[in-house]
């Protein structure tokens, strides 16, 4: 599976699978996930900060939305379409992501997760990211993260 970064021909596929990614989450939590609301599109057309992981079809099957900030990169989403989970490529995107960070000369990356998906934030942890925070932010019970990153590492 190749990563490449997202075009607009990628739009609809991304937020098809970003709902069908997040929708199981929307009892859970009672509402749609925030991630669930973006405009791909728009995001896609004015950022490169989206990338997409593909099949060999170069069909996205996951999506990975960074925002990079003066010392950090700031992992918005990733989210792997349900028919391709358990196959690693949440972690190859989160990867990725730490990658970026290095090769833009950051040493962090930080995430955030919703405190209903108990999955996610049992998980992080074992990728080497570090439980730093728990609030409600813009509406929703989040759960902040960061890894720490050595130049050489990943």
């Amino acid at each position: 599976m190749l990563i490449r970064a997202a075009g607009p021909d990628d739009a609809a596929r991304v937020e098809q699978l970003v709902a069908e990614a997040y929708r199981p989450y929307v009892p859970r939590i009672g509402r749609e996930p925030a991630p669930m609301a973006v405009d791909y599109r728009s995001t896609i057309e004015t950022t490169d900060h989206v990338t997409v992981v593909v099949d060999e079809s170069d069909d996205p099957v996951g999506v990975l939305v960074t925002v990079v900030e003066t010392d950090h990169v700031l992992v918005e989403n990733v989210a792997v379409a349900r028919s391709a989970q358990g196959r690693g490529l949440g972690r190859r995107l989160l990867a990725h992501a730490e990658s970026s960070a290095l090769r833009d000369g950051l040493t962090q990356v930080r995430l955030y997760t919703n405190a209903a998906m108990t999955e996610n934030v049992a998980w992080y942890p074992h990728l080497g990211y570090t439980e730093v925070d728990r609030r409600t932010d813009g509406g929703f019970d989040r759960v902040f993260f960061r890894k720490d990153l050595q130049p050489g590492s990943s």
